[in-house]
């Protein structure tokens, strides 16, 4: 397994925000947390390739939102929000020679937040950064069933459901209609931890943020491996663990 990561952008503080107030974020502590991140995936047997940061992309540790990594292709997004648009070009390069690449052009718009792959199927959530124009893209680039998933409030599709186990997703369902994920188990977070529906399973084991206890203690409950990291301050800029990697098996 190798995953894709990107260093933090000194200029994070000034990342695109949509359901966030805009608070003060502490630039050395993101990047330690986004280490500790790191050194978990290497820790778990994943090759880390780090990629830098730049001033000029202050979102561009959410390397998520730049492509789709399938197992035989990676689709290069085209992010919702304009500011983001460059970010795309270093993790293609760096995708290249492990996938590959297709690209969603205008007037499509696609983050990759905002997609889940189970399986054979790809859920696309209805967001603020991913447009209707997109699913026929998507449907054609990767000749795999695309369902939408509308969202009500949620930044994107995995902050509202994620997978943790091969039959069991992780759910807000304040934030996601959960109907087109008939046939699954469903694990609804704690009222009291509305983000705590992201998390990065890999292999055996799910990669959580440190921040949602009573979350864990429901994963815990059902037999879930769970490793915790920080990740509070890149939570400030809208983030979460399956942000900061992708994972390329």
């Amino acid at each position: 397994m190798i995953a894709v990561t990107r260093d933090v952008s000194p200029s994070i503080a000034r990342a695109e925000l949509t359901h966030l107030e805009r608070v003060p974020i502490d630039y050395e502590r993101a990047r330690e947390q986004h280490e500790e991140y790191r050194a978990l995936l290497a820790q778990l047997g994943c090759e880390v390739i780090d990629l830098p940061g730049a001033a000029a992309y202050p979102d561009c540790v959410f390397i998520e939102d730049t492509a789709i990594v399938l197992d035989d292709l990676a689709v290069i997004t085209r992010p919702g929000a304009a500011s983001r648009r460059g970010e795309v070009d270093v993790v293609a390069e760096a995708l290249a020679p492990l996938r590959p690449p297709v690209h969603i052009t205008a007037p499509a718009t696609l983050d990759g937040g905002d997609v889940l792959v189970l399986d054979d199927r790809i859920y696309v959530g209805r967001s603020e950064r991913t447009n209707e124009e997109e699913l026929a893209q998507l449907r054609q680039l990767t000749g795999r069933e695309v369902i939408p998933v509308d969202l009500h409030g949620a930044l994107h599709l995995k902050t509202a459901i994620t997978r943790v186990s091969h039959d069991t997703l992780l759910v807000n369902r304040d934030w996601v209609d959960v109907a087109p994920f008939a046939g699954w188990t469903l694990l609804d977070v704690d009222p009291a931890e509305p983000f705590g529906a992201n998390a990065v399973v890999l292999g055996g084991t799910v990669i959580y943020a440190f921040s949602y206890p009573r979350t864990r203690a429901k994963l815990e409950a059902r037999g879930i491996d769970v490793r915790t990291v920080p990740a509070d301050e890149l939570a400030k800029a809208e983030g979460g663990v399956t942000c900061c990697s992708l994972l390329v098996r």
